[in-house]
C-alpha cells in the first residue's frame, strides 16, 4: 500500500526525528535551505521552499505510480493551518495513497534546532488548527 504521512507540529517538536524513524522517503521544506550541509534559512524563499517540497512529493508519486510496490512518503512541515495540507491530500487521492496526518508535540524536551524566535513560535502555536472528526 502507498502511504503518505503528513507530520505537523511546531519547530522542535520532533517531526524530523519521527519521520526518520518511520522509514520511507522523508521530505520537508527545510531541506531546501540546506546548502553544503549547513542550514541557511531565508524567509524570502519560504514559498519557494514549500513549492519545492510539494514538487518533490509529486515526483516521487509519479515515479512510484507505475510500480507495483508499497511506498511510504513522509512530509514533515509545520502545517499549522489545514489549507497547507490540501495539496498533499489532493495528490494522495489522485495517486492512490492512504494519508495519515499526525500532530507531533514536544513532550520530550526537544529543542528548536533552526533558531526560530520565541515570538514566532508563539504566533505559530496561536494559529495552529486541529480538526477532530
Amino acid at each position: 500500500m502507498k502511504e503518505l504521512f503528513l507530520l505537523r507540529g511546531l519547530p522542535g517538536s520532533g517531526k524530523s526525528t519521527l519521520a526518520k524513524s518511520l522509514g520511507g522517503i522523508h521530505i520537508e521544506a527545510d531541506q531546501f535551505f540546506m546548502i553544503d550541509g549547513e542550514y541557511k534559512f531565508d524567509a524570502s524563499k519560504l514559498k519557494e521552499a514549500h513549492n519545492n517540497c510539494l514538487t518533490r512529493v509529486k515526483s516521487y508519486m509519479y515515479i512510484y505510480s507505475s510500480k507495483d510496490t508499497s511506498e511510504r512518503l513522509i512530509v514533515s512541515n509545520t502545517f499549522t493551518q489545514q489549507w497547507e495540507m490540501k495539496p498533499y491530500f489532493d495528490l494522495a487521492e489522485k495517486n492512490g495513497y492512504r494519508v495519515y496526518s499526525l500532530i507531533v508535540e514536544n513532550r520530550h524536551g526537544g529543542v528548536n534546532e533552526h533558531g526560530v524566535p520565541d515570538e514566532k513560535l508563539e504566533q505559530m502555536e496561536n494559529r495552529f488548527e486541529v480538526k477532530l472528526l
